[in-house]
């Protein structure tokens, strides 16, 4: 069959003209988590069209394509005090009732869709789409993840889809919610730990044996949960 060809749209461009520029000034203090596992606490992360250069806190650097690269967390520790997401009341529904509404949000039947096919809440897809890219599906982040649920190439790659297609929203939201639904496995339904290592990387919480004090990812869980009405309690 015959394959037409594809009209590319302004945002499109846009976005991949972002992916093949390198970044304004590198990110300071990151860790960046491999698709091996392990964990790199860097200096330095700038974006060179499909490779990240690294700088290393010895001075030197390294060049890995994105392919190689799980995650990119801020390594800002949250003080002690100020740590509060142990509080956030529990209740949220992970599964998809049968009465589940689809959201009132942009892309709310494919993410109701999405949800139905892998038995997860639409509400907690819906909230979690609104915290990583605000409904763009042409979103790239500084670190390189992509589309709606924000996803590095090596993520999507792990839940069985190809870079070229992150940008498809149907396509991303079906790599995003197959991780989504494997780490509910992983966790055994803690939502608060699924959101943890969605935003920071499995290996990071098991490293820290829970939530990591890092401020971004505590703060993402806050979003999230806010979203879906499970804010943090008052303190003591």
């Amino acid at each position: 069959m015959r394959r037409t060809a594809r009209k590319w749209s302004p945002a499109r461009i846009a976005a991949l003209a972002l992916l093949a520029m390198p970044c304004g000034a590198p990110a300071g203090a990151d860790l960046v988590v491999l698709v091996d596992g392990s964990v790199l606490k860097v200096t330095g992360y700038r974006l060179e069209g499909e490779r990240a250069r690294i700088e290393l806190p010895s001075g030197g650097t390294l060049t890995l394509p994105l392919g190689r690269i799980e995650r990119v967390v801020d390594d800002e520790i949250v003080p002690e005090a100020e740590r509060d997401v142990g509080g956030l009341r529990p209740g949220a529904e992970l599964s998809f009732g049968d009465a589940a509404p689809v959201p009132e949000t942009p892309y709310g039947d494919l993410i109701h869709q999405t949800g139905r096919r892998h038995d997860l809440n639409p509400a907690l897809i819906a909230a979690m789409v609104r915290a990583e890219s605000a409904f763009d599906p042409w979103a790239v982040s500084h670190k390189g993840a992509q589309g709606l649920l924000q996803l590095m190439p090596a993520t999507a790659e792990r839940f069985g889809v190809p870079q070229e297609r992150l940008f498809d929203a149907a396509e991303n939201l079906e790599a995003g919610v197959r991780y989504l639904k494997w780490l509910e496995r992983r966790f055994e339904g803690d939502l608060v730990l699924m959101l943890a290592a969605y935003n920071a990387g499995e290996a990071n919480v098991d490293q820290h044996a829970g939530v990591p004090p890092f401020r971004e990812t505590q703060d993402y869980i806050r979003r999230v949960m806010s979203s879906l009405g499970l804010e943090s309690r008052p303190a003591r």
